[in-house]
Formats: structure tokens, sequence, C-alpha cells
């Protein structure tokens, strides 16, 4: 991942970004630097708070990364897997519905989610839910769309 520019946010863009991540997964973000870290090419944008990437933006809308989930745990829009679907979803996998233990029901179709395992609670993935919240238990099919999973150049970013 080739940085092309990093830059300080202002006070009203953290403010919205803080505003946005308290919504969306009930976390409150609090750090005393935000710096967003753009990239060449497709890579998402990101805001590293403190110095650690915590922020991604997905198609415009920012959502905690991986190592944010796992810093600042999300109480809302997520996804619990079993232990059976811990190594797929790590490799970047979609999300089926037979792997799912649990599903917040306030999930809409087309939000992101955190997507975490059920043993220990851990992290793996951000995606893009393809169904209602209520619909992803089940026997079969995709229901979240791996968008930022553990090991992927994002994950593995070092600023």
């Amino acid at each position: 991942m080739q940085v092309k520019s990093r830059h300080h946010l202002r006070s009203d863009a953290v403010a919205d970004l803080e505003s946005t991540i308290a919504d969306a997964l009930g976390v409150d973000l609090e750090g005393d630097t935000y710096e967003l870290v753009e990239f060449e090419g497709d890579a998402a944008d990101v805001v590293l708070v403190d110095g650690d990437p915590l922020v991604v933006y997905v198609e415009g809308t920012p959502f905690l990364t991986v190592r944010g989930t796992n810093a600042h745990p999300p109480t809302r829009r997520v996804v619990t897997v079993d232990a059976g679907a811990i190594s797929f979803v790590s490799d970047g996998a979609d999300v089926m519905r037979p792997g799912i233990v649990e599903a917040d029901p306030v999930i809409a179709e087309g939000d992101l989610v955190a997507v975490n395992e059920e043993s220990h609670g851990k992290f793996l993935a951000v995606g893009r839910a393809l169904v209602d919240g209520e619909e992803m238990p089940g026997d079969e099919g995709r229901v979240v769309e791996s968008v930022h999973h553990v090991g992927d150049d994002l994950y593995e970013f070092s600023p």
C-alpha cells in the first residue's frame, strides 16, 4: 500500500467521525490526534487515531478497522460466527449462513458490520451485510461480503 498523502483532520471532521462511529457501533472513540492517510489506487483511506489505524473509509463511510474493533469492541452491528468459520473468514471469505451463531437484529441490508468469533470474542473481519440481521442465521447462502479481514494489506499496514 503506497501512501499518497497524510494530514491531520480538522476538529469538525473529527467530531463527525466520532459521531458516526458512535451511532453505528456504540463505540466512543476518543483520541488526541486523528490523521487521515490516503493511499494510491483503489485502497481505502484510513484514519490513524493516536497513531493506530483504527478507522477505514469504505465507500465514503467511516467504520472501524479489524484492529479498531478489537481495540474498541462494538456493541452494535456485530455478526458472530462459530469456530468452523474462523479460518475462512480470516482468509477473506464471505460469511455464510451456516457459520453464523448470532447477528444484531438492527443490521439492515447494505450496512457495514463487524464479524467476530464466539470462542474468544476476537474480531476477524469487516463486511457489508447482504441481508438484514434477522435473516442471517440459517442453512445456506452468503450473508456478509468481506471488505477487510485479518492479515490483508490494510490489517498489515503500519504507519
